[in-house]
Formats: C-alpha cells, structure tokens, sequence
C-alpha cells in the first residue's frame, strides 16, 4: 500500500474482501483492474444473488473479472509484471504493473516451534481450542486470527472479552453460537450477519424471505446511490431474524441495526412496525419487513 504512484494496471489474485475492497478503490483512484478469482462467483460463502449482484457493481466500475480462473505462472519483463491464468475458454495471458495477491492469508505457527508445546494444530497450522479458547494444554489459551475462523478485528477483540471473562472475572464466556457481523467496504458496502439462504437451505430450516431493493429507500435515492437491495431469513414459525445481507448505501450500519433486533431476539414485526425518523436509512426496515416476499426453498 506503500505506492508512490498509482498502478497503471492493478492485477488481483482473489475475489475475497481485501481483493474487493482494494480493487475497487485503485479502480476508482484510476488504475485499470482485474481480478482473477479461483471459485465461480466472488466471495463464495456469500448467497449467489448477493455475489452476481457484487459482480454486477464492479463490472460497472470498469473492473474486469476472472472468474473460474487459476493463476499458473508470473513473471517480470521490464516495469511490467505478466500472468499466465488458466480461464473456462483455455490459457489467457495478462500483462500488468502490479500484482496484489489476497488469496488468503497462512497462520504463522511454523515460526513458533509449537510442537515443543504440546499444542495440537488443524492441517493448515491453525491452532486448535474449544469454546473458551483453551487449547488442548491446560492453561494455554489461543486468541485472534491464530485460531482460525473469520480474520476480523472485531472478532479477535471478543476473543479478548472471553479471555478477560474467564480468566480475570471468573465468568463462563463461551464463543459458542455468537453471532459473526462483517462488512466489506466496497461502495456501496455489504453487510452481512447470521445466517445465509444457502445455508438456511442446507439446515432443513423453515424460513421465509423478506428481500428488497434499495431503489425503494428514499434515502438511497436523495444521495443517488440506490444500487443493490436488502435481504433477511426469517423463522417462519418464531419470526425472529436469522440473517441478514445488505448490500447498498451504508450496508454496515443497517446490517448492524438488524443485528441489535437479532441480539435481542426482537421479532421482524417489531422493525415491520416500528416508527424510525424520516427520511434516515432507519426507516427502509419497514418496508423490507412489511411482508416476507417468499418460503425459503
């Protein structure tokens, strides 16, 4: 990130958050983009409405993507940098002046002679805990991206809160069932919380969908930013919230409010009815939950 100039042609490795997030801001500082990305669609654990329509976006930046693609060789000529990606329609050559490569990240336990310890790691090096953080060593405690799950700060620091609980309060604190919001910073922003429709799918669930576009947020139309849409799975017998996705015009804050009635336990008819200030981005909930539009399938 420590350029002095701008990228002439940002070549990306991963359709992830960082890749996203980067691409999209060198896209807009004026750099030509692409991003090359291994799986189908981008950000994979997403539900495939939220990722076309990401896709969607981007391409609208003037971002080229690569989806289905595998980066097999690199190499430097001169001031440029040139790929070999193997593509759906066969071998593809790209040249460009610089490469980011965010296909993940590798826990750094090799550098910590860990099997001295007595700690057991996962096959990726990823340390291993239970509920509380403790390692399979009595005593030892894991904390952070070391342990693997979602790389976020705001997870590392209720890691901290568990810790601190436990070990300082004499309290229970478990990281079992908690709740993992995040957005990515793209623009306009994905929120996301709980559960997916995929995975709602996946647990046999009975649930129902509210889903909205932000073209009916006046607030979304008043800036010019009306891209994207609202989307939440309900329980269809207890009507609490059990995920939500928000892609549009400070996706994060609404994502965020939603989480709170989640947290709460508060069911969608309270948001449905609830009497939010005009004309804020608040308000866009009534209307998201004013009926489930379908049963999940």
């Amino acid at each position: 990130m420590e350029l002095d100039a701008v990228p002439e042609h940002l070549i990306v490795l991963g359709g992830g958050y960082v890749g996203l997030e980067i691409g999209q801001m060198f896209r807009r500082f004026g750099s030509r983009v692409t991003i090359v990305h291994l799986h189908p669609q981008l950000l994979p654990k997403e539900d495939t409405d939220v990722a076309r329509e990401i896709e969607k976006l981007l391409t609208e930046d003037g971002i080229d993507l690569l989806l289905e693609s595998r980066a097999l060789k690199a190499s430097r000529g001169g001031q440029n940098i040139g790929l070999q990606i193997e593509t759906m329609q066969g071998v593809r050559a790209v040249k460009g002046s610089h490469l980011l490569v965010a296909a993940g990240r590798t826990p750094n336990t090799d550098s910590l002679n860990i099997k001295a310890s007595g700690i057991d790691t996962d096959e990726r090096g990823y340390i291993k805990t239970n509920a509380q953080l403790e390692t399979n060593v009595p005593g030892v405690y894991a904390l952070g991206d070391i342990k693997g799950g979602p790389a976020f700060t705001h997870i590392s620091y209720d890691d901290y809160r568990v810790i601190r609980a436990n070990l300082l309060q004499g309290g229970h604190a478990s990281i079992a069932g908690r709740l993992t919001p995040y957005t990515v910073f793209i623009d306009p922003q994905l929120g996301r919380v709980g559960l997916t429709e995929a995975e709602a799918q996946s647990n046999g669930m009975d649930f129902e969908i509210a889903k909205m576009p932000m073209s009916r947020v006046a607030r979304a139309l008043e800036v010019d930013e009306s891209r994207g849409f609202m989307k939440a799975i309900i329980d269809a017998k207890t009507q609490q919230i059990l995920g939500a996705a928000v892609l549009g015009i400070e996706g994060g804050e609404l994502m965020s409010m939603i989480q709170i009635a989640m947290m709460s336990r508060v069911p969608y008819t309270a948001l449905r009815d609830g009497i939010f200030a005009h004309p804020t981005l608040a308000e866009s909930l009534n209307n998201l939950f004013l009926a489930p539009a379908r049963p999940g399938s």
